[in-house]
């Protein structure tokens, strides 16, 4: 039997180790919290695009506003409230009103003052704190435990850190200097990842809402399916694609999973797959959106504003990564279909790709408006508006899908609404990052891997890879890839890569945690939907995705496949990088044309992959001779090839 004690610090466990649910409002608060999202997104178009206005003092309110919201939208826990918030959820809303009018109306002096050298005032020490409280109860309702237990490792660090033996200790730093730095500069609270989110991420989180709410996911769902609905496996191909696209523009996995999975997993199972394998398609498929460019989970932004490489430079760069991905997911996924047996959807499920470019092939055009501004030069912020703009533009041509006022109204308060999550997340890793700076953790950490690592270049990037992995399990990406690329990144700089390539290296296993067992957050979110085991799930998508794995390796030893170098380097890279993958979705999946069953042919085929997406002249040599002998070895494909000789 559990005493009152244990059952109340069983509660209070539960409370924290577990995120607040979405409130359903309705009625008068429903409309009032509708339409003051609404203006939040209106003011931040306004504030980035019309009307210059101090950094620091649209932060201050965007922030405020966005916490106001969390806490009426999000309970404090999954038991939580659902019909309206509790006495303690307005006081916070509140707490973040009174909090952000106060910075507002101090902003002035707040921007002449001296940091470190003036002292701060009593209320300026209460409305930082109250301000940390909240960011770090928002964190822990959005998120969970996960990130906000870093917030809290890192305060206490930076505040009793100094007590620790040896090199990680430092100079003592005060609570009066901890909140200084945190709350009145931008190296803090107010950083580059709150400010990636009060700026392009929104508007691109808002472009991709008005493109669903115009018909836009529906259609490139219906192209997916015209392309390969009706091909072996054509529901996970389906899936592959449809989720793919729509995974760029949400740049969250896991929303991704929830949307676009709730309609392919009932699929793929009712023609056969298996609950663990449907979910695996989706999830690999969805956490692939978050590389693909234009977006790429709204990272692309981040490393954007924080290594000061141009975006465009940064999307291209990611553009044959991404697609290796996604053709090691495809052809994972039709060498599975065949060995299975399992059958595409049948000719009346699907619709004519004739018909589906018809009625909506004009939602090409705002991709291609992105791009073209993307090549143009804009910046992230005008390439999002003239992309939302052509949206609207597109829509209009015809009355099926013509946005009226309440529906452009909507896909504003909906923006909003999808960003509170995504703001908590930016504003704990902005938290995270000044720690990190204000004890020169980031140096003293490269310190650490280069003594485990020793000598050995591939052993630091595996420890490298693994901490990223480990940094960003249960974060959105943003975060995931801020807090990787502060600790991680400067081991990296130090073994000679580019800045390119080491945040592209640090981007993906950052955007891999959502997959990545135990903590696999997409995966979760496809239980539900499945019927099956996270972990069965999660270990499925790697499977599936093991090309994501290996390529970063690839590009930090060459940057062709970034399209860096000359053209005949890039093209023997690209080439080189393609048949290695299709031979290790070959190893992988033990099948090429019949079920390979002897091991020696699968080990020739994989490490025959493994070489040729490592771009040098020796490696293909000799992933050509491992090619030859387990064709060799493999009767049928023998066969096969002697026929094709002659």
């Amino acid at each position: 039997m559990i005493q009152p004690r244990g059952l109340i610090m069983s509660h209070i466990l539960f409370l924290l180790a577990g995120t607040g649910s979405k409130r359903n409002l309705t009625g008068m608060l429903g409309m009032a919290v509708h339409g003051c999202a609404a203006l939040v997104a209106l003011a931040v178009i306004y504030t980035t695009t019309i009307i210059y206005i101090d950094l620091y003092v649209m932060m201050v309110v965007f922030l405020s506003a966005m916490l106001a919201l969390l806490f009426i939208n999000i309970s404090a826990g999954p038991k939580g409230r659902q019909d309206r918030p509790s006495l303690i959820d307005w006081c916070f809303v509140v707490a973040s009103i009174i909090v952000g009018a106060y910075f507002f109306m101090e902003s002035q002096r707040i921007a002449e003052r001296i940091t470190l050298f003036d002292p701060l005032e009593t209320p300026d020490l209460l409305a930082a704190s109250v301000l940390l409280a909240l960011t770090i109860e928002a964190t822990r309702r959005t998120v969970g435990f996960g990130l906000t237990s870093v917030v809290l490792v890192f305060v206490a660090y930076n505040l009793w850190g100094h007590s620790l033996p040896g090199a990680f200790g430092f100079r003592e730093v005060s609570y009066n200097h901890f909140l200084d730095i945190m709350m009145f500069t931008s190296d803090g609270l107010f950083g580059v990842p709150l400010r990636v989110a009060a700026t392009y991420a929104f508007l691109f989180v808002m472009f991709g809402t008005f493109l669903s709410k115009a018909g836009g996911a529906e259609f490139f769902y219906n192209l997916s399916s015209a392309i390969a609905g009706r091909k072996p496996g054509g529901p996970a191909k389906i899936a592959v694609i449809s989720s793919g696209l729509y995974g760029t523009m949400s740049g969250s996995p896991t929303s991704d999973v929830v949307t676009t999975g709730s309609v392919t997993i009932p699929i793929m199972q009712r023609l056969g797959y298996s609950k663990p394998l449907s979910g695996s398609v989706e999830v690999a498929a969805s956490t692939g959106g978050s590389l693909l460019p234009p977006v790429m989970g709204s990272a692309a932004f981040i490393m954007a504003e924080y290594t000061g490489i141009e975006y465009r430079d940064i999307v291209i760069a990611g553009i044959v990564p991404a697609l290796l991905y996604f053709l090691c997911v495809y052809v994972q996924v039709h060498l599975r279909s065949q060995k299975l047996g399992l059958k595409g959807l049948s000719e009346d499920e699907t619709p004519r790709l004739q018909q589906t470019l018809k009625n909506g092939g004009l939602f090409i055009l705002p991709l291609v408006a992105l791009s073209v501004a993307l090549v143009m030069g804009y910046s992230p912020t005008y390439v999002a508006v003239i992309a939302t703009v052509s949206v609207l533009l597109v829509s209009a041509i015809r009355s099926s899908t013509r946005m009226s006022l309440k529906a452009i109204w909507d896909a504003l308060a909906v923006t909003t609404l999808r960003m509170v999550s995504v703001v908590a997340a930016c504003a704990a890793a902005g938290l995270v990052i000044g720690g990190i700076s204000m004890t020169g953790l980031g140096g003293k950490f490269a310190e650490l891997v280069f003594m485990l690592a020793g000598d050995s270049t591939f052993i630091a990037l595996i420890i490298s890879a693994m901490l990223a992995i480990i940094l960003g399990m249960g974060m959105p990406t943003p975060s995931a890839f801020i807090l990787a690329a502060v600790l991680v990144g400067p081991t990296l700089l130090s073994m000679d890569l580019s800045v390119l390539q080491a945040n592209m290296f640090i981007l993906y296993f950052a955007v891999l945690s959502a997959m990545t067992p135990p903590v696999a957050v997409a995966a979760f979110a496809a239980a539900a939907i499945a019927d099956a085991k996270p972990l069965e799930i999660a270990t499925g998508a790697v499977r599936l995705a093991i090309t994501a794995f290996i390529v970063p390796f690839a590009f930090v030893h060459g940057e062709g496949l970034l399209l860096v170098g000359s053209w005949i380097e890039i093209a023997i890279s690209c080439i080189s990088a393609v048949v290695g993958v299709l031979l290790l979705s070959v190893a992988v999946e033990g099948f090429w044309r019949q079920k390979l069953t002897k091991a020696l042919p699968r080990v020739g085929f994989g490490l025959a992959g493994l070489l040729f997406i490592m771009p040098s002249w020796w490696a293909i040599v000799i992933a050509t001779i491992c090619v030859a002998l387990a064709i060799m070895a493999t009767p049928h494909l023998r066969l096969y090839a002697n026929k094709v000789v002659v």
